[in-house]
């Protein structure tokens, strides 16, 4: 564990956690707000953990999320698009269904907060998130992100397109 509070942890996702990474990359229900739109093999998710997972070199970083008491792991943290030199990220969350609404995102956004700023030491972290979503709107919202854009008709869905929204974070 990197970072953790009295209830989570926040980790470097390891190659032993391919097969749940394997079957939330998998999960059609959360592919609307993923932007997946393809599956991935677990061979692809391997190769991943082996060689990409480096925030440095590959400007992305895939944190686990663990309950301390269990260290069951019940989400994922996505790193991506690192600008070291204009001092920016954005974040992409997700947590397994099965833990949702217990407060596990928020604390796990509050650790990566502290972490962009204090060790990071990032300007600002950003995220995208389709008008749909008022769940994560709120989420971030709790977290000090405003809404600073909106693009409309962002998302093609099987009903139509969507707008989506684009929220950031002063450090």
């Amino acid at each position: 564990m990197f970072i953790k509070n009295d209830t989570i942890a926040l980790r470097c996702a390891e190659p032993e956690d391919a097969g749940q990474i394997y079957r939330w990359e998998n999960d059609r229900s959360v592919w609307r707000v993923s932007g997946t739109h393809v599956p991935y093999t677990l061979f692809q998710i391997e190769q991943f953990l082996l060689g990409n997972n480096d925030l440095l070199c590959q400007k992305q970083l895939r944190l686990m999320i663990d309950l301390n008491e269990s260290r069951t792991s019940i989400g994922c943290l996505d790193l991506y698009d690192y600008d070291p030199v204009n001092e920016h990220i954005s974040i992409g969350i997700l947590i397994d269904a099965t833990h949702r609404k217990q407060g596990h995102a928020q604390a796990a956004l509050a650790l990566c907060i502290d972490y962009l700023s204090h060790d990071l030491m990032l300007h600002q972290a950003h995220c995208a998130i389709d008008e749909l979503n008022v769940e994560s709107q709120h989420l971030f919202e709790k977290q000090g992100f405003t809404l600073c854009g909106r693009r409309k008709q962002w998302i093609k869905t099987a009903h139509g397109f969507i707008d989506e929204l684009e929220y950031q974070i002063i450090l």
